[in-house]
């Protein structure tokens, strides 16, 4: 099939039957959920991107296996040029999300491509698993699936092993073998967009011990598979409210999910890794399912942060206080932030690296400089904007104020902004920054950029530690060369 519309994607929402549960109840028809319907919408509105002449060619290729059309993030990158192509697709969609959905289709397709052609590293402990791996790209590649995925451990007791908890289900663990597949059972988060997707891949972080091995999987099975419950967060709006009083909670709320396992039966085709402590530590980092994501997302920060500066840019110049020293310095701030991440992100893409099975790898100190910085910069935008907005952006009246003719002069009178900015535009720039630094939405987006890539203090722990590694401080012994005393026995005086 190749590239699907949007409208086979919501088709295939409407055909799947998953056990959703959202507020106490049970979903029974998702795409007539208001909490899920315009998200849904959003999300089929990149897949007809891919049949749109304006940007087929730029987000898309022809599969020389299959003679299709296949999303580029699909795309083994060999060179350099390989990996703009992947960008423009990870530009493409975070642009027509400003940035604000972080799992779209293209940021899992890349996981399960550097899984694929980095499936020698399956084969070391089990030929059925890359075989697997290799069959399922082909399968997502091919029918253009969207996928979600569960990689964290509920937040129960951290100082313990998966092994050492209460419960020995609590964390998802295999339970048996049976014929048909492994039977699995526990819990993982943290599931976004899981409800409208298709499938979900599990996976895991490194730091498995001794003792964990049933917790040590990878599989993927579709998100309606008997036994699969998804328990949805509360949601960060209701569905119900209008475009115009929340032009962007409306529109891009991104679910997230507790997904629980009640001895769901992986088949044994789609298990990737299973019973291995030290596969499970290693899939991570050897297959690139780590580094090569953090290049869709980076780009997707990089137009996030993009948007917020330009939201606090716009807050600033509606009400004339741009003008003001203290208000450029920290509009300034934003836009050297930004243009730092855009220079990481062409250094990682210039700087690649091969890997001796002929994979172009962004370069990884950029790329995880990123990782490090993006935690600080997008919630300091979000501080400004709420800084240069201050009382006003609490006290925007709403689409029916506008609408109501007793209330109209005085809203036109009181509510403009500088000259030349009428109070419909003032008001709606402001209802677009709140909806982005103030309302539960807005606090969403920033808790995920702080910990989408996980605990950013171990992250930058264990950059730190490699970058020591791989850098000599031959600087130091440089500038010390030539300062040693003569005399010895000085000393010891």
């Amino acid at each position: 099939m190749g590239i699907r519309t949007g409208a086979q994607y919501i088709e295939a929402v409407k055909a799947r039957k998953p056990e959703v549960w959202l507020s106490g109840r049970k979903v029974e028809i998702l795409f007539e959920e208001p909490v899920f319907k315009q998200p849904i919408l959003e999300i089929a509105k990149l897949y007809d991107m891919q049949h749109d002449p304006e940007f087929q060619d730029k987000i898309t290729h022809v599969c020389e296996e299959t003679g299709e059309r296949v999303n580029n993030s699909f795309l083994v990158p060999k060179s350099y040029d390989d990996l703009i192509k992947r960008r423009n697709v990870f530009e493409a969609y975070a642009k027509a999300t400003f940035g604000l959905m972080g799992r779209t289709p293209d940021f899992l397709n890349v996981v399960v491509t550097s899984m694929y052609y980095n499936s020698w590293f399956f084969e070391k402990y089990n030929k059925n698993w890359a075989e697997n791996v290799r069959n399922y790209y082909k399968y997502l590649r091919d029918n253009d699936i969207f996928l979600t995925h569960a990689i964290i451990n509920p937040q129960n007791d951290r100082s313990k092993n998966s092994h050492e908890q209460k419960d020995t289900y609590t964390h998802l663990g295999a339970v048996k073998e049976t014929p048909d597949g492994l039977v699995v059972r526990g819990a993982k988060m943290l599931a976004t967009l899981a409800p409208v997707t298709d499938e979900v891949i599990i996976y895991s972080f490194p730091g498995f011990a001794p003792g964990d091995e049933k917790y040590a999987l990878a599989f993927a099975i579709p998100i309606d598979t008997p036994g699969l419950r998804i328990i949805c967060r509360e949601p960060m709006q209701d569905g119900q409210r209008s475009f115009f009083d929340h032009p962007l909670a409306s529109r891009f709320e991104e679910m997230d999910a507790l997904l629980v396992f009640d001895d769901v039966v992986v088949p044994w085709d789609r298990v990737f890794l299973y019973n291995n402590v030290e596969a499970a530590n290693k899939l991570y980092p050897m297959t690139g399912a780590g580094q090569q994501p953090a290049h869709q997302s980076g780009v997707r920060g990089l137009v996030k942060l993009e948007f917020a500066t330009h939201v606090a840019m716009k807050v600033a110049d509606t009400i004339g206080v741009d003008g003001y020293l203290n208000v450029q310095d920290q509009l300034g701030e934003l836009a050297q932030s930004l243009e730092s991440i855009r220079a990481l992100l062409k250094v990682a893409e210039y700087e690649h690296t091969m890997t001796e099975h002929g994979e172009a790898m962004p370069a990884y100190v950029p790329l995880e400089t990123i990782r490090g910085l993006l935690p600080k910069m997008y919630p300091r935008a979000i501080e400004v904007i709420q800084i240069v907005g201050a009382g006003g952006l609490l006290m925007s009246p709403t689409g029916a104020d506008f609408e109501s003719d007793e209330l109209r002069g005085s809203i036109d009178n009181y509510y403009v902004g500088r000259e030349g900015v009428s109070s419909l535009e003032r008001v709606s720039i402001f209802k677009l920054a709140w909806d982005l630094c103030g309302e539960a939405f807005g606090q969403r987006l920033l808790q995920y950029e702080r910990y989408y890539t996980g605990d950013p203090i171990r992250k930058r722990g264990i950059f730190y530690n490699n970058y020591k590694r791989q850098t000599p401080l031959t600087m130091v012994d440089e500038a010390l060369k030539g300062a040693q005393l003569d005399n010895k026995e000085a000393l010891t005086n």
